[in-house]
């Protein structure tokens, strides 16, 4: 089954600014890169509150958005998952999903998805790119 949604954490993923000092983190330029090649994106966090306006530029590099604050499950229960890619109108299979925990990787990873564990921003990226088979750097 071929890959076509990017799901990623917010803290500790799109708020790395890895090694080089930049105007934003550059896994928000991979949302970018991602949507021109197709794929379908998502953002899937633990906060409590209500998430970004969908308008806003951030909330702009989203198809769909799903915080634990405003459905009651939180990572790494397994139903948070399904959600995303219910949402997205995909099966679990199609998706990857970046988490800086390792806990939530697998929690993704016993959803069906793909799980890649965050640690850098160049491996994330090289991880991403062999998945997806795509440039996003």
């Amino acid at each position: 089954m071929e890959l076509a949604v990017l799901v990623v954490d917010y803290g500790g993923v799109l708020t790395d600014w890895g090694p080089e000092p930049g105007d934003e983190p550059p896994l928000l330029d991979v949302l970018r890169q991602a949507r021109r090649h197709g794929l379908r994106t998502a953002l899937l966090s633990n906060a409590d509150g209500p998430g970004p306006a969908p308008d806003s530029a951030f909330g702009s590099l989203f198809d769909v958005m799903v915080l634990s604050g405003e459905v009651g499950i939180a990572k790494p229960d397994e139903r948070i998952y399904r959600l995303v890619a219910d949402r997205l109108g995909v099966e679990t299979e199609r998706c990857v999903f970046v988490d800086d925990l390792a806990g939530n990787v697998r929690g993704a990873a016993a959803a069906g998805m793909v799980g890649v564990h965050h640690t850098s921003v160049a491996a994330t990226i090289t991880e991403l790119e062999a998945l997806f088979d795509v440039r996003l750097a």
